[in-house]
């Protein structure tokens, strides 16, 4: 780790910190975490900085624990089934805070392309691409008017329904390390599909990585597709 990835993950630890302690006391905080009180006094007002290997401990370990149970308190169900993640997805300082966690915890390679699907993938991806410091790309429904050449997935699903996403063929080049995000992975199509771009486009998977996964169908799809890390932060039943 060189000194920059420290100052990094140090000042990740202080945000998830200073996140948890806004329903908290210090003495709860330091029963959460497992560190001294005063410790944590210092770290959240700014006086001093966590080690690298303290900041390491908070950000895999409480901060992702705490991010999927925050996740889980904000997420709705309807009647039918359906699930309401537009409280965490139209939330940018919350999915900044997901960013370290997950690459942290999951093991993700440094991305040169965090891919992901619009609509709904869009400010995941951007807090990913942020943190990796790495481009982003979003695969649509439809073609863009001014753009002349595309990579192209479809597949028909289950339902009979045809499902086609496409990139601008520029947005992705052969030998680049592509992580693939979402909001959400049910069955795994959708990801499947990313998966396909990127394979076309002769890139390197680094991973596949979702807010939410629903039952386990979509991330055992994922699996047979790539020997990258897949993962989610926090899982439902389905």
């Amino acid at each position: 780790m060189n000194r920059a990835e420290k100052a990094a993950l140090q000042l990740q630890a202080v945000a998830v910190l200073r996140m948890l302690k806004e329903t908290r006391t210090y003495d709860q905080l330091a029963e959460l975490t497992g560190l001294p009180a005063g410790d944590l006094n210092r770290y959240v007002n700014g006086h001093v900085l966590p080690g690298a290997e303290r900041a390491r401990e908070v950000v895999t370990g409480v901060g992702r624990d705490a991010l999927a149970s925050e996740l889980r308190d904000r997420v709705e169900f309807d009647d039918g089934g359906y699930l309401d993640n537009s409280d965490i997805v139209f939330d940018q300082s919350f999915l900044d805070l997901v960013a370290p966690v997950a690459a942290n915890s999951l093991g993700f390679e440094r991305p040169d392309v965090v891919l992901t699907a619009a609509t709904d993938g869009i400010t995941l991806g951007a807090a990913m691409a942020s943190y990796f410091d790495a481009r982003v790309a979003y695969a649509k429904k439809s073609k863009e008017t001014a753009v002349e050449e595309f990579i192209e997935s479809r597949q028909r699903l289950a339902s009979g329904i045809e499902l086609t996403y496409y990139l601008p063929e520029r947005a992705l080049s052969g030998g680049e390390r592509v992580l693939v995000v979402d909001d959400l992975i049910r069955s795994g199509e959708t990801q499947e599909l990313l998966l396909d771009i990127a394979i076309q486009a002769n890139a390197d998977v680094a991973g596949v990585f979702a807010l939410i996964a629903v039952g386990d169908d979509g991330i055992a799809r994922a699996r047979e597709r790539t020997d990258a890390p897949v993962g989610a932060l926090s899982t439902f039943e389905a």
